[in-house]
């Protein structure tokens, strides 16, 4: 989970550079495009047919994880970057509050029920203010609709992250996981640039061989670091991979100082301490659990 928040910030440094001359729909169908042709390479390569058992799980992963990912351009094109990112990375705090919920409800039927470590949940808590120092977020009276829209995006990111874990555990290989996501991510990148254009607006911009560059870079990091996060779900417990995914925001607020010159501000420090804390108590703490 570690070297997959490290790809996803580079993948978020490509995004920024190739949004320049790209429109929203070529980079989602990039991205998507990308993996699919790296996934089914990698499939023929290994010998790994690329027929699945569990072809509804695929479809809800996938829709879970593009209407997200459309959600959070949208509310990107709202508010103040630092805000929606800080509402999408609410992902693992809905991740609790649905493992509490699905606990709850166990107890109450009487049925044997698994519990969550104290010190999971407050390392994610600690996690998410962390994220908060880091990036400052502020939202304004009368954007309260793109705000829910970035809460929403937080919630189906969870959604998604609890269908690759389950993916995972029915013996699907992370290789057809990731093509499947990024198949369905193409197509919707496909879908997006063409009703654009039907609403008069250009699906595709003018980019250059740069630009070219930059969208093949977003396809690359963003499928590398599909496969690691795919892994890490797969064997690892959620929550503590949720609370670890914080770290992405520590790695872009790196880059964005040595690519950007980004300001350096004392808060945003000790929000990435917080942020590596958080991500260092919840390991521990899964470990504990499975002790």
């Amino acid at each position: 989970m570690v070297i997959a928040t490290l790809l996803f910030a580079c993948m978020g440094v490509c995004v920024k550079k190739a949004s320049l001359e790209a429109t929203t729909g070529q980079v989602v169908f990039c991205r998507g495009g990308v993996g699919v042709l790296m996934m089914g390479f990698m499939a023929w390569r290994q010998g790994l047919t690329l027929k699945t058992r569990v072809p509804l799980l695929h479809f809800q992963r996938g829709l879970a994880g593009v209407v997200a990912l459309s959600m959070w351009f949208y509310t990107i094109g709202q508010l103040p970057l630092s805000t929606a990112v800080t509402l999408n990375y609410m992902s693992s705090v809905w991740m609790a509050v649905f493992l509490l919920g699905g606990l709850a409800i166990q107890r109450w039927r009487g049925l044997p029920a698994k519990p969550i470590p104290l010190l999971m949940l407050g390392a994610i808590a600690v996690g998410f203010i962390g994220v908060a120092m880091v990036l400052r977020p502020s939202l304004e009276r009368d954007l309260w609709l793109p705000g829910l829209f970035g809460l929403a995006s937080g919630m189906l990111s969870a959604v998604a992250y609890f269908q690759v874990a389950s993916l995972g555990r029915s013996g699907e290989p992370e290789l057809r996981v990731v093509f499947y996501f990024s198949l369905f991510g193409a197509v919707s990148g496909l879908l997006m640039s063409g009703l654009a254009m039907a609403q008069g607006h250009p699906g595709w911009g003018h980019t250059s061989a740069q630009g070219w560059l930059f969208l093949l870079g977003t396809g690359l990091f963003a499928t590398a670091a599909q496969v690691c996060l795919t892994k890490a779900y797969a064997r690892g417990e959620p929550l503590a991979m949720a609370s670890l995914q914080y770290l992405t925001i520590a790695h872009t607020f790196v880059l964005g100082i040595v690519l950007f010159d980004d300001p350096v501000h004392l808060v945003s420090v000790l929000g990435m301490a917080l942020i590596v804390v958080g991500g260092i108590t919840a390991t521990r703490s899964s470990a504990a659990v499975k002790a």
